[in-house]
């Protein structure tokens, strides 16, 4: 059966039984602040657990990608190593949302898999929850007694907290599950050793492919547990250990889920890959075979990620996907031979293979292929890099052992993967010092855990409110309950609290947009500062440093006007932005994220080429005539989204919308949006960029200003100009002046420079006579008065007259030391000398580094009485 009919047999399954199907969430979370990426298929409906919203049905089904890299569920370093563990992994999913419960969920599971997908019954095994006597939870009597009716006794598995108890997090919704097994092995292998015995053993053929959770209770911050109001279900069967279950294989790989790419990278590399039913391969192979299971997986988390919206980069969830892709670009230069970016080539093969089912890598299939390109560049430039500083650090090295701290300084600040350290070092014969690696990492692990640990109380509620209202699009004031509050410590932010309103003025960070700040006032006249707003789970959240006195009372929640105008006058600038730049660099152009806060805007957009200063003047002109024209907003709210589309509306890709959309319209400008705007373009008042430029392959960004900070802008320029013309004896024009001043700098420079290449010439007749001749090489170690390039051209005139020639000169122009080495072409290959190997060696005494030709070569440092001891070892490369 192919994968598409086995998606799809589910859904229709489903559907069939009153279930409503729903499009997968973007794998990438921006409005959840407790997660980077939906790591389980529960992961967009947690509002509903928690009763903060309602869904379109009680019944739902759907597959929803996940991306499983980090945190409580981390099997980065499994993949590929097994055939069964996966980065991004699709999770089957039905749920019920205080409509059936266990009866229902486990008899359609066993109908499922039995009748419509027709797995032998003597080939699975069920598990039930054991009960804990810690939690006061008892064995699960009722899923056995239908279980009963469907399998053997025998078949059925008593399973512990850590198998059979799902927990969404230290915090929150939970309760027992009841987990379905298949056994893949032979029929041979099955005589020999029950099935059972390797159930939740790590047997890459005893997997679990289906687990139905029962969400009856309520984890409070103590431990304990608490009944929730309804009982839900919640189950999650993983796409890829069922697509290998019904087409026959024991590999996840094997099949045609993986099979397309792994033999595009065939194809690309020249590897050969074997299947799991191929025995007796060699090491060599079986390497090859882990490093291009690891390519076909990572290529598929990356592009959806991409395609959902997040670019690899240096921090949060940028830096996870970065990590994974330099993952598989470290396994295929290593044991695939790839030199070059390849991987990149591999995303028309998964939009060939994917994109009926999830259209999103179809329509960013360029964004995701130049996004990929430029990755491989850049780290594949970081691995030679590495190398380089990887032989510095062999060279200096006195014993077989490598220091684990040097091996940790190569790995967090270079980013050169440790295996490779260690597979260079053991080519070469040496060890590596992997107790003191694993201490370095464990340490900054610490250090990261402590500064990004979070402790949150149970929420104190004080009035039952389910719904909270937002009234913050029509005032900036309300008088309001707090419904609930909790205490939340951090080490960033110390003690906050938080509180929960049954109505608010107060804008939730949310869709690029930061959260209102302002202060609630008791009856009293007391005041509690609110500085920020979050939304979580469909809740508005607001932080507050203390508490009011009196929790019960009715307060005035008031939102900063001043910084309120100054965050929407810059979003909507970015709707006029938008609109601009498709007018004038095309249709083409597509947002890919913004950031907008009070002070300023950032706007990301897909873009193939930098935008010009003249395209950039027709932006600003456009937005600014937009401005002037004094378009009013037109809001629509609550619409059904397909009316807003074929209004014209444009939705951004990687967010998540509902059923019931909003509009913002200014002129022809229409986006669907939940952020705060201005009444009206006028209240703008000017638009200005302050920067353009490039975020990654295909995507730019420009910073701008609007408002206060416009006028603040032109002010400060105004200043800088007069202090200008100041400087220049108040110059009537003074652009022309500076014009003159650079000219005559620019003669003046080339005189510097004729003067100094006539100064080394005048050197050379002296420096000649300072040669020694050792081990027949004309030898000579000094420090000359003259700049890095002055010392380069005295070298090559000396070289141009001498054969046999050995050359350091040190220069330390403007307080900066600088070695430069030359050595005869005659003598390099003859007497076995490298100017990058001696300019690395005595680098180390300036304290820094560098390299470049046999021949030729030079390093920069800081320390300039380094310079000295430096010279005394260059004649030992001769002795």
């Amino acid at each position: 059966m192919k994968s598409q009919d086995v998606r799809k047999q589910f859904l229709d399954f489903f559907e069939s039984k009153g279930h409503t199907i729903v499009p997968s969430a973007p794998i990438v979370l921006k409005d959840d602040p407790t997660l980077m990426f939906n790591n389980s298929g529960m992961a967009q409906f947690k509002e509903f657990f928690l009763g903060n919203g309602t869904p379109k049905s009680p019944r739902i089904a759907d597959t929803q990608k996940c991306l499983r890299v980090s945190g409580k569920h981390n099997d980065l370093e499994e993949v590929g190593i097994d055939t069964y563990h996966h980065t991004m992994f699709e999770m089957l999913g039905n749920w019920s949302f205080g409509d059936y419960f266990k009866k229902e969920a486990i008899n359609w599971a066993w109908e499922l898999l039995t009748e419509v997908y027709k797995i032998p019954k003597e080939n699975l095994y069920v598990s039930v929850f054991e009960g804990s006597k810690e939690d006061n939870v008892p064995f699960d009597q009722e899923a056995w007694d239908i279980w009963k009716t469907l399998i053997d006794e025998d078949r059925i598995i008593l399973g512990n907290k850590k198998d059979n108890f799902w927990e969404m997090g230290d915090q929150g919704p939970c309760g027992p599950c009841s987990e379905i097994h298949v056994d893949l092995r032979s029929e041979e292998e099955k005589a020999l050793v029950s099935g059972k015995s390797l159930v939740n053993n790590d047997h890459p053929q005893v997997v679990e492919i289906w687990n139905n959770v029962f969400m009856e209770f309520n984890r409070k911050a103590d431990g304990s547990l608490e009944k929730l109001p309804a009982q839900h279900v919640d189950t999650g069967m993983g796409f890829e250990r069922l697509c290998m279950a019904l087409q026959g294989k024991t590999s996840n790989y094997d099949t045609d889920v993986f099979m397309p790419l792994i033999r595009e990278i065939e194809t690309i590399t020249g590897a050969k890959y074997t299947t799991n039913d191929v025995t007796g391969i060699s090491e060599e192979q079986n390497k090859m075979n882990i490093a291009i299971r690891v390519v076909a997986d990572h290529v598929r988390a990356v592009a959806f990620a991409i395609a959902d919206g997040q670019l690899p980069s240096n921090t949060g969830a940028g830096y996870v996907i970065r990590r994974i892709l330099r993952r598989a670009i470290r396994y295929g230069f290593t044991f695939l031979g790839t030199k070059e970016p390849f991987i990149f080539k591999l995303v028309e093969t998964l939009s060939e293979q994917m994109g009926d089912s999830f259209p999103e890598i179809r329509t960013q299939k360029a964004l995701c292929s130049n996004v990929i390109r430029e990755e491989e560049n850049s780290f594949l430039k970081t691995l030679d890099q590495g190398l380089v500083l990887l032989d510095a650090v062999i060279s200096n090295n006195n014993t077989d052992t490598v220091d684990g701290k040097k091996a940790f300084e190569l790995y967090d600040t270079y980013g050169f993967p440790i295996d490779l350290t260690a597979l260079i070092l053991s080519e070469r014969g040496l060890k590596l010092d992997e107790e003191g690696f694993q201490e370095q990492l464990q340490l900054q692990k610490e250090r990261s855990r402590a500064a990004s640990k979070v402790t949150a109380g149970d929420w104190n509620v004080i009035v039952e409110d389910d719904i909270q209202e937002f009234v913050g699009y029509d005032r900036l004031s309300q008088q309001v309950k707090i419904t609930k509050y909790r205490r939340v410590e951090s080490a960033k932010d110390g003690e906050i609290f938080q509180l929960v309103f049954n109505a608010t003025p107060f804008y939730g960070e949310s869709g690029g947009q930061t959260g209102d700040k302002g202060y609630l006032e008791a009856q009293n006249g007391d005041i509690v500062y609110i500085i920020d707003t979050k939304k979580e789970n469909n809740q508005t959240i607001h932080l507050a440093k203390s508490l009011p006195e009196n929790l019960t009372g009715t307060f005035n929640a008031v939102v900063d006007a001043n910084q309120r105008a100054k965050t929407s006058s810059n979003h909507s600038a970015t709707h006029l932005l938008h609109q601009a730049l498709r007018k004038i660099l095309g249709t083409h152009i597509e947002q890919k994220g913004s950031m907008v806060r009070n002070a300023s805007l950032r706007f990301d957009f897909s873009h193939f080429a930098k935008v010009s200063d003249e395209e950039l003047v027709e932006v600003e002109n456009f937005v600014n005539a937009r401005i002037r024209e004094s378009l009013p907003l037109i809001e629509k709210r609550a619409i059904p989204k397909e009316q807003a589309l074929e209004e014209g509306a444009i939705a951004l890709f990687g967010e998540k919308y509902g059923d019931l959309v909003r509009t913002i319209k200014f002129g022809d400008s229409v986006e669907l949006c939940g952020g705060t705007h201005v009444a009206n373009t006028s209240d703008i008042w000017h638009f200005k960029i302050i920067s353009e430029g490039a975020v990654a392959a295909g995507i730019r960004r420009i910073e701008a200003i609007t408002s206060e900070a416009a006028k603040e802008y032109f002010e400060s320029q105004a200043v800088s100009l007069a202090e200008i013309k100041e400087a220049l004896k108040n110059a009537q024009d003074p652009v022309k002046s500076i014009l003159a001043l650079q000219d005559e700098n620019a003669q003046l420079k080339k005189q510097l420079e004729a003067l100094l290449k006539d100064k080394a010439k005048n050197m050379k007749a002296d420096l000649a006579k300072e040669l020694q001749e050792i081990n027949g090489v004309q030898f000579l170690a000094k420090q000359v008065d003259l700049n890095p390039e002055g010392a380069k051209d005295l070298a090559y005139e000396l070289g141009g007259s001498y054969n046999n020639l050995f050359v350091v000169f040190a220069t330390a122009h403007e307080g900066k030391p600088m070695l430069t080495c030359y050595i005869s072409k005659e003598i390099v290959a003859e007497k076995n000398l490298n100017a990058g190997q001696v300019v690395r060696e005595l680098g180390k005494y300036i304290q820094g580094g560098g390299g470049g030709q046999p021949f030729f070569a030079t390093a920069g440092g800081k320390n300039v009485d380094g310079i000295a001891e430096a010279l005394d070892k260059a004649v030992d490369f001769v002795k």
